[in-house]
């Protein structure tokens, strides 16, 4: 269950930390999947939100502990023309289980014509998902409210889709009523139902002991 949860930029305990390397390395470690952000700086991806300072860890690297440890990542997408990149590194990990989003329309087709897995984007300003014949999955996020029922998930899920849920605490929202409801319809912890959240560890106790 712990692999169905993305810790957001790694497993943390203050704002500083987010995609530092300890935590970053931290989460496959104790068994969680990443959700991180990747942009390229000079010729090479690496991890980082915003415009990089240098130091920051590589694409690579985050891989190589996910491959380690069995674990997920989900990669996204700051910059555009990072397609080719991003599909050199998963073909030297070929037993990763990764995706891509949040990247453009015309950038998701590049990545879908190159084979990359991606999941594609729902929220409440975009109701209907782009390209998703061809996705393998759906980024779904809520910016203002918990917009959704389950029902949307598991129209996804039904279609054959994986689903990303981004928790609500990542936009400063009380995750609770969230996290009951998953529960309430037996899709926590789930292998193809995901949670990206800041609380890696609360999640996994809260879905373990109510499961």
């Amino acid at each position: 269950m712990k692999r169905s949860i993305l810790a957001h930029r790694g497993h943390w305990k203050e704002d500083a930390e987010k995609n530092t390397r300890a935590a970053l390395a931290l989460a496959p470690q104790q068994g969680y999947g990443i959700e991180t952000d990747v942009r390229d700086s000079e010729g090479r991806l690496i991890v980082s939100h915003d415009v990089p300072v240098g130091g920051e860890m590589s694409l690579f690297e985050v891989a190589e502990h996910c491959t380690v440890a069995g674990v997920p990542i989900a990669i996204n997408i700051k910059a555009d023309g990072l397609a080719t990149l991003i599909k050199e590194i998963l073909d030297r990990h070929p037993s990763l289980d990764a995706f891509c989003f949040d990247m453009s329309v015309p950038e998701l087709l590049q990545y879908q014509k190159q084979g990359v897995p991606c999941f594609t984007r729902v929220s409440e300003f975009e109701r209907t998902p782009v390209l998703y014949d061809d996705a393998r999955g759906v980024w779904l996020d809520a910016f203002s409210s918990d917009w959704y029922s389950v029902d949307l998930i598991e129209r996804f899920l039904g279609d054959g889709k994986q689903v990303a849920i981004v928790s609500p605490e990542l936009h400063r929202r009380d995750h609770q009523a969230l996290w009951e409801a998953l529960r309430d319809a037996g899709l926590g912890g789930l292998d193809d139902v995901l949670l990206c959240t800041d609380y890696p560890d609360a999640a996994f106790e809260f879905f373990r002991e109510t499961s």
